[in-house]
């Protein structure tokens, strides 16, 4: 029996429709000499540290760092039924083909299913890209070797023991300090959530120490035959200017000003030039949840569910978790079938549509640029719009337009510079005019959120001006002439689009040099199956809070960062992770010795966790201890919750919590009851 491993029934029933599987049975679908099973995302999860030694339930620096010499996996308790129907499975099957998500994770899913089942048959791969019929059916003409995809399995086993690592050790070693200081609660610490919470509480920082600084801008409005027009005075005494070329001399820009009041801006040169502006590439899923942020205040948790809706659900559009903006030339000859599915599903693209050209090949299409996936775009299959709600709506219409895009003409304007001379000082202005409109006219203009970083200010948000037509020697009247009182700005607070093209380009937030020279220049933190979810992670557990769109650090974040070794907070650290990682996926790099990088890092995060920094925590409710006078924190036993020595157990004192009598009791009982109900943790 040919036996095909799903990631999720909605997958399962996808494949097999195609398949033939008409029969229903216990946890699969069956068809003549094949069936069809499923998992639930992973059926599997890392084992507890007590799984390895009993002694590890409870919380204790000695026991630090906990590395287990041999793996172990445990079945997810929810999962235990769906599991043991896929053992029962593979026991028939002569070849597994592995068809869960054709990522990393998805690899690691359906691999840890046959290592956990000790499955000895062939194994093989199917590589979805989308779950139309049309393209399972192409998929399935193409199933690949499972050797070839062996090493992503590698990579995630990688991720996975590396965030566990990391992520059981110091989370223990600073909840146990904090504790030790009065702190209750646990504080999370994570291989990828810890750089991130530290790009949001830097951020914070530099806004928060920002000082404003003054400049002055000199703007003049001009009359020419033609028309009215704005310039700005270029100053040339150096003396004048901060690094960023304003002027912070307000005495010379009023008395530029009252030079030129009443003069004549005589017209030094005219220069014009045609630009050119490409389609932009289709959407990679980071760059989707930026776009849907800024455009329409989305989350990044639900643009990818929404992304994965109109993959599974609505056949819409291709896998959403790519990392890649581009396309293989082998899909330009689908071209035409995509166009006309788009058109089937909405019969409001005929103008547009009728204004493609097919036969470009824009930028988009270019095979040394794929990865494990190429862009999200529209699939061969027409779909129903009119089942979409207004945010899938939105952001399939996204993808739909960023695909069209590459089928219209270049944007091509005049971009006119001009310089001036008005009392002898250097006036400057530049001017835009449209040739062809091209793609940009999927794309209306429209005035963005100011949260977003690079956003307009003042006459640039309403777009470049439109010159009159200038000759060389012209003289133009002064209308106005004045001085616009200007101040820097602070950086702008982090949304959770911006945040994700942090995340993404997590080396331009790297100071050392020498860790900057190892880091790929577009080298980032998380995955675009991840991202979300860490954001997700840092909100939930109270290191960052929500202004409007803005994401904000919590004391409690921003005290965490403080007491944390720079190596464990440095994006550029984790960056380093990812991008071995890679060479684990790409098979130049063995999971052993990524394990191994790992240990010796751990050992060195776990010295510097062990030097027991002071932790500048929000207090917590407490009580002082009866025998020592330390803080205490709430404890939980069989017969309800109680105050604890934070010293526990060199100090055994306790307190007990409501009406009743303070007291502490005999030493001893409250290691026993901690011990019993795994509370000292």
């Amino acid at each position: 029996m040919r036996l095909f491993l799903c990631e999720k029934p909605s997958q399962a029933r996808d494949i097999g429709t195609v398949l033939g599987t008409t029969r229903k049975g216990e946890g699969c679908l069956q068809g003549d000499g094949v069936t069809v099973t499923w998992a639930f995302g992973h059926l599997l999860e890392q084992a507890p540290p007590e799984a390895y030694d009993p002694d590890l339930k409870r919380w204790s620096l000695d026991s630090l760092p906990i590395r287990p010499e041999q793996w172990k996996n445990t079945v997810r308790k929810d999962a235990a039924k769906q599991f043991k129907v896929i053992q029962g499975l593979l026991k028939q099957s002569s070849e597994v083909v592995v068809a869960t998500d054709a990522d990393r994770e998805g690899e690691t899913i359906g691999r840890e299913i046959l290592e956990a089942c000790h499955y000895q048959g062939q194994v093989s791969r199917l590589w979805l890209s989308a779950l139309d019929d049309a393209s399972i059916r192409k998929a399935l003409g193409v199933i690949r070797p499972g050797e070839a995809t062996w090493p992503l399995y590698q990579a995630g086993l990688g991720r996975s023991r590396a965030d566990w690592l990391v992520g059981m050790n110091l989370t223990r070693a600073f909840t146990i300090l904090a504790r030790q200081q009065g702190h209750d609660g646990v504080l999370s610490v994570g291989r990828v959530q810890t750089p991130t919470l530290a790009l949001v509480v830097r951020r914070d920082q530099a806004i928060a120490n920002f000082v404003p600084t003054p400049f002055w801008d000199v703007l003049a409005n001009l009359q020419a035959q033609g028309g009215s027009f704005k310039a700005k005075w270029l100053p040339a005494n150096d003396a004048w200017l901060d690094e960023e070329g304003r002027c912070i001399n307000r005495d010379a820009a009023q008395a530029v000003a009252a030079r030129g009041q009443s003069g004549q801006a005589r017209v030094v040169s005219v220069e014009t030039a045609r630009k050119r502006e490409a389609a932009p590439l289709v959407m990679d899923l980071g760059t989707l949840q930026q776009e849907c942020s800024r455009r329409f205040g989305f989350g990044a948790q639900q643009v990818l569910d929404i992304a994965q809706s109109l993959y599974e659900t609505h056949k819409a559009t291709t896998y959403p978790r790519t990392d890649c903006r581009y396309l293989p030339i082998s899909m330009l000859s689908e071209a035409g079938t995509v166009v006309t599915a788009l058109l089937h599903s909405d019969k409001t693209l005929a103008p547009i549509i009728e204004r493609l050209d097919q036969t470009l090949k824009s930028r988009v299409w270019n095979d040394s640029k794929i990865t494990a996936h190429h862009g999200i775009i529209p699939t061969t299959a027409p779909c129903r719009i009119e089942r979409m709600n207004e945010a899938e709506s939105k952001v399939y219409d996204l993808v739909r337009r960023h695909y069209l895009a590459q089928f219209l003409p270049a944007h091509e304007f005049d971009q006119t510079d001009v310089r001036l001379d008005l009392a002898g000082e250097t006036f400057a202005a530049s001017g835009r005019q449209i040739r062809v409109e091209g793609w940009k006219t999927l794309f209306p203009r429209a005035r963005d959120s100011a949260l977003e970083e690079g956003d307009a200010e003042g006459e640039e948000a309403a777009g470049p001006q439109a010159l009159p037509p200038l000759q060389q020697e012209q003289s133009c009247a002064v209308i106005d002439l004045g001085v616009k009182d200007r101040q820097t700005q602070p950086p702008k607070p982090f949304t959770e689009g911006t945040l994700i093209a942090a995340m993404k380009n997590a080396a331009r937030f790297v100071t050392d040099e020498r860790l900057k020279a190892r880091l790929r220049e577009s080298a980032g933190i998380g995955t675009e199956a991840t991202r979300a979810g860490i954001l997700e992670t840092l909100l939930k557990r109270g290191f960052v809070g929500k202004k409007g769109r803005a994401l904000v650090s919590t004391p409690l974040g921003q005290g965490l960062i403080a007491a944390l070794p720079p190596q464990i907070s440095n994006p550029g650290m984790t960056a380093l992770w990812e991008q071995a990682l890679d060479q684990v996926a790409e098979g130049t790099l063995s999971l052993d010795d990524f394990m191994q990088r790992q240990n010796v890092m751990l050992d060195k995060l776990i010295g510097l966790a062990l030097e027991k920094p002071a932790l500048n925590l929000p207090e917590t409710p407490s009580e002082t201890c009866p025998l020592c006078q330390a803080k205490m924190r709430k404890r939980k036993s069989d017969s309800g919750p109680f105050w604890s020595c934070s010293r526990y157990p060199e100090c055994k004192g306790t307190k007990p919590i409501g009406k009743k009598k303070s007291s502490h009791r005999k030493r001893g009982s409250a290691g026993a009851v901690a011990k019993k109900t795994g509370a000292a943790k």
